[in-house]
């Protein structure tokens, strides 16, 4: 596989921040105060890229002093102080703060505690029929108080964990924030799961509370989830206490509680000082076979990289409405509840993306101001071919900056937003993993924004593209690795007490060194590609290539809705690689369209590109978080079983997945 930029010819820059805009952007007044208090690099005034590649360079050398600046300036208040920013730098193990306690629910709530603030809004909170809700600060640290004082009566401590079966509503994130607050462990599925996939992840917790609410409206419709509920506290006999939310009218059921019972006190908030690396929350991988892996993360350390992200990265302060389209199944709702911990008032979303129409989260953006908007590339694609115009048709004013995951956004993406949207756009394109519940690399409100490509690394994170010798490559695809450690890596994955399910996940291949499992060209310009996972590379003839690649390419054509490239290696030594699409409404599968597919790959890719055949399916499979399924698809075509090659509860269409399921048995048969 070739790179897709080269040294030499940089391409196109999309957009560039003047310099009023570098000069007041947050990472600049943190370089300029870092080089004053900690002899960070000074602000280059007429480079400003040189000057971020500057203070990435310091921040991955001298890592304990980065964090340390960072902690003072957001002034991280500390129960206990730690002379040691890191005390051992071991992947995995690595020592942050040790002797430090800390609490993230106060971090976030620090705003209710300022007169001038306290009745300007923290949450606001939109449902599909446009109904806009307001969480003032005030009114959001009592809830949050009140809970946490209900949570103390039942009994919960230190470490218990306290699960949520919610969707995007207030009450999720108040119940986050108490749970935190008394110093136990989140852990949250949206109310789409069924109850399969909840006990999968719950029951390797053991819950001691449980949030959940007796349905909820999607697509203009209302979804009972009583019969789910009733499942799931069944399969959960660790609980001691249900909450019932009755966001479709329900009564409790038998032995629950009430939630409006539960935060009608007013009492003085109390946050529990925990040690630095003392579980936040644990989040699920999105993996497709066995268990999900449930992820713990501490609280000091999502509170540092949280308040980097948001702080440094997004930009994010007092005056800004943070809005991102998610569930409470996906790593990115936490990180829209920590636009909390820099002052900004976070936005939820209830409800569909396409629900009445496309537009959707373009209007919920112009309803409540939104000044950072994040959405997934897959819908950027869904506007574009929609023909959707947001800039034309609702007020988006104050939308700054566009921010995209859960897939590399493809060229055609970062120019319809400049063109439909507004020219004057910050595009923030980032990439993380549920793993880190950050980004390795995404958006600098300083640097330019050349299409196609992540604007740089991240600060702290020393990101680095290897080969499969474990050398550094520029302009080349290679693995990306992190080769330092960052806060918020995973402190443990839950029930692995040795370790080894961690050590396998991560530093199998490059002992010490994080190997996430993308493949990536760090150009030598400081940007960063996205080439999709590596543990999914076609390899023909000797050749890798990226599958994300071929999606952007074949993904522009109208009558392709999504596709799904597989390489799968035959017992003669041969190679197949079919690619699936699913069509548009109303398209057929001709000749000619295939002529259409096979040329437009071969021209901008290149003819090893070219598929082997072309199928057209019912649909692609994703997990539950929207990704795209293709190892567990490899292996169906390879004639395993669907309950050999996938855990169902991890997937959002189990009907689809048969359909590759039969072609596998198919082929192995020898039918056509």
């Amino acid at each position: 596989m070739t790179s897709k930029t080269e040294a030499d010819r940089a391409p196109e820059a999309l957009w560039t921040p003047g310099p009023e805009r570098v000069a007041r952007a947050a990472v600049t007044r943190f370089q300029s105060w870092a080089h004053e208090h900690h002899g960070a690099p000074a602000v280059t005034d007429d480079d400003p890229q040189a000057g971020y590649a500057a203070l990435h360079a310091w921040s991955v050398r001298e890592t304990g002093t980065f964090w340390r600046a960072l902690t003072q300036w957001y002034d991280v208040r500390f129960g206990t102080p730690s002379d040691t920013v890191l005390a051992d730098a071991s992947m995995p193990g690595a020592r942050w703060f040790p002797g430090a306690t800390v609490n993230y629910a106060e971090h976030a709530l620090r705003p209710a505690l300022d007169a001038a603030r306290a009745e300007l809004p923290a949450v606001l909170y939109v449902d599909e029929r446009m109904e806009t809700g307001v969480l003032s600060w005030a009114e959001l640290s009592r809830q949050v108080a009140s809970l946490a004082a209900a949570l103390r009566r039942l009994g919960v401590t230190p470490g218990d964990r306290v699960s949520g079966y919610l969707p995007n509503i207030p009450q999720a994130a108040v119940a986050l924030l108490a749970t935190a607050a008394v110093g136990g462990v989140w852990t949250s599925c949206a109310p789409d799961f069924g109850a399969r996939s909840v006990l999968d992840r719950f029951q390797q917790v053991e819950p001691v509370v449980l949030f959940t609410v007796d349905g909820y409206r999607y697509g203009g419709k209302e979804h009972d989830r009583t019969a789910v509920v009733a499942e799931t506290r069944a399969g959960l006999p660790s609980l001691r206490a249900t909450v019932h939310i009755p966001l479709l009218g329900t009564a409790a059921p038998e032995g629950a509680l009430e939630w409006r019972d539960l935060v009608a006190d007013d009492p003085q908030p109390v946050y529990e000082q925990v040690p630095f690396d003392h579980p936040l929350w644990v989040l699920y991988s999105s993996g497709t076979t066995g268990l999900p892996k449930a992820i713990v993360q501490s609280q000091g350390g999502i509170l540092l990289e949280h308040l980097k992200q948001t702080g440094l990265h997004l930009d994010l302060g007092p005056d800004d409405r943070f809005f991102w389209y998610t569930s409470t199944g996906w790593m990115m709702w936490n990180f829209l509840v920590s636009g909390l911990l820099v002052g900004a008032t976070v936005v939820l979303y209830d409800g569909s993306p396409g629900h009445p129409s496309i537009e959707a989260q373009w209007r919920v953006a112009e309803q409540t101001g939104t000044t950072v908007f994040g959405t997934s590339a897959a819908y950027v694609i869904a506007c574009r071919k929609a023909g959707v115009h947001p800039g034309r048709d609702f007020d988006l004013s104050r939308v700054g900056c566009v921010a995209t995951t859960g897939s590399p956004l493809p060229p055609d993406g970062f120019r319809w937003l400049h063109d439909e949207v507004a020219e004057d756009l910050w595009i923030a394109s980032v990439s993380g993993g549920t793993d880190v519940c950050s980004c390795f690399a995404g958006g600098v409100p300083t640097l330019p924004v050349h299409i196609g490509e992540l604007q740089a690394a991240c600060l702290g994170t020393d990101l680095q593209a290897w080969d499969a010798q474990g050398r550094p490559v520029v302009d080349e695809v290679g693995e990306l690795v992190v080769t330092n450690p960052m806060p918020s890596m995973p402190v443990r994955f839950w029930n692995d007490p040795d370790g080894a399910r961690y050590r396998e996940s991560y530093f199998e291949m490059f002992p010490g060194v994080w190997r996430h499992g993308d493949w990536i060209t760090l150009t030598s310009r400081g940007t960063v590609v996205i080439h999709g996972r590596s543990d999914s590379t076609l390899n023909r003839q000797g050749v890798r290539m990226g599958s994300a690649d071929i999606y952007e390419v074949v993904e522009r054509l109208p009558e392709i809705r999504e596709s799904l490239v597989i390489g799968i290696e035959e017992p003669d030594g041969g190679y197949w690689m079919p690619l699936f699409v699913q069509l548009a409404e109303g398209a057929e599968l001709t000749d000619d369209l295939r002529a259409r597919v096979n040329g437009a790959i071969r021209a901008q890719l290149s003819p090893r590109h070219v598929p082997d055949e072309i199928i057209a399916v019912p649909g692609v499979p994703h997990t539950l978080t929207g990704k795209r399924i293709e190892v567990p698809v490899k292996r169906l075509l390879q004639g395993a079983d669907l309950d050999k090659a996938v855990n169902p509860g991890s997937v959002d269409d189990l009907d689809v997945l048969r359909f590759y399921e039969r072609l596998g048995a198919d082929r192995a048969a020898g039918r056509p």
